[in-house]
């Protein structure tokens, strides 16, 4: 599977943007599908993912309620709508396919196939 990540840009904060993760080679409808950033200097942190097994979206708290993960299935992508956006989601934003246990989709270890990052940078 091949992931290519999209829709990153510079916002001011409070504004919204919404990434796109297209898939080719394979279907998402078998892999969780999760998003991750990355900030300078920090490691891949957990955002988003949707889990294959039970069809629920997770989310970490720093986001909860502001951003929202989705599966378009006719386009075969995966989008995360990001609302209210701060300064502090400044980050190279990923998206990762894999087949993680419910409890683990948090863990960017666990994703078999990445996108190459799209940088999303929130001006104060």
């Amino acid at each position: 599977v091949q992931l290519q990540a999209s829709g990153g840009g510079l916002v001011q904060a409070g504004g919204s943007l919404r990434l796109s993760c297209a898939a080719s080679g394979r279907t998402f409808s078998s892999y969780t599908v999760g998003w991750f950033r990355q900030a300078p200097g920090k490691e891949r942190e957990f955002i988003a993912a949707s889990a294959i097994q039970n069809m629920r979206t997770y989310y970490d708290d720093s986001v909860k309620g502001r951003f929202t993960i989705s599966r378009d299935n006719a386009k075969n992508t995966v989008n995360l709508q990001m609302n209210s956006l701060k300064p502090e989601d400044t980050a190279v934003y990923y998206c990762g396919a894999g087949r993680p246990i419910i409890s683990s989709v948090s863990n960017p270890q666990l994703y078999y196939y990445w996108g190459q990052g799209t940088q999303v940078t929130v001006s104060s």
